[in-house]
């Protein structure tokens, strides 16, 4: 077993000093994107917009700002939003690459599924708030325009609200739909069966509603659709815990025939 570890076993002073190049490495990643991010800012503001805009229709609509600065520090936002966004494959493998020396072989095989995963899933959460949630929540939210008690009432959201409002929800979204991976990682230290979870599923409706409505806007729609898919990825994660139980046993019992 002493063999199939990585040969380096540098002494604590020289892995503090790689761990401080890997994290200089991330600043730059970090740095250089949200650079590049600033230069585009107005067009991926254009981006982060489209869902309101197309709720607002032919009509039109607007976003104001309600401090001189307002506009400005909105593009930093979206700098930083995008910096995290893009250096996030760079950052996972800086810290992969520092941890994975003091890895055995058999732990590396199993956690890097996980790792390849994290941006995947990641991504699918955001795209569902972009593409299905966002629309669907905003036209929800336009809908209270029109006249109460002889007074016209429009929708004037200010940029940096709007932002912080489409940031929410992304993010929401995207670390969510990473609770497979916590899930099968937990499984894999032996913290949690799969018959455990099967247990806790009445539970588990019970903390998805709860984180739902911590992490939406307090609305039933936006609620419901974060609801929705935490529930469905929590029953697809049992099931591909019992697949991963089904081939674990298996490699077992071929070990022992073969011993």
């Amino acid at each position: 077993m002493i063999g199939d570890i990585d040969d380096s076993k540098a002494p604590l002073l020289d892995h503090l000093i790689e761990l401080r190049g890997r994290l200089l490495k991330c600043v730059y990643a970090l740095v250089a994107t949200g650079a590049i991010c600033f230069y585009f800012s107005e067009q991926l503001f254009a981006i982060l917009v489209h869902p309101l805009k197309e709720a607002f229709g032919d009509g039109g609509g607007k976003l104001v700002y309600t401090k001189l600065y307002e506009a400005f520090f909105v593009q930093v936002k979206i700098a930083f939003f995008g910096a995290f966004c893009l250096s996030f494959p760079i950052i996972a493998n800086q810290l992969w690459a520092f941890v994975a020396p003091g890895l055995y072989a058999k732990e590396k095989k199993a956690l890097l599924p996980f790792i390849l995963a994290t941006p995947f899933l990641f991504a699918m959460g955001a795209s569902l708030a972009y593409f299905v949630v966002m629309p669907t929540a905003f036209h929800f939210f336009l809908e209270f325009q029109g006249n109460s008690s002889g007074l016209s009432v429009e929708a004037l959201p200010s940029a940096d609200a709007y932002l912080g409002l489409v940031m929410q929800f992304i993010l929401a979204f995207g670390i969510s739909f990473l609770m497979p991976v916590l899930l099968m990682l937990l499984n894999r230290a032996g913290f949690v069966t799969r018959a455990q979870l099967i247990g806790l599923r009445r539970y588990m409706i019970v903390a998805a509603f709860i984180l739902a409505a911590v992490l939406t806007p307090p609305d039933v729609v936006s609620q419901l659709m974060l609801a929705i898919p935490l529930l469905l990825l929590y029953e697809i994660t049992i099931v591909a815990i019992w697949f991963t139980d089904r081939r674990a046993a298996k490699v077992e019992a071929a070990e022992e025939a073969s011993a």
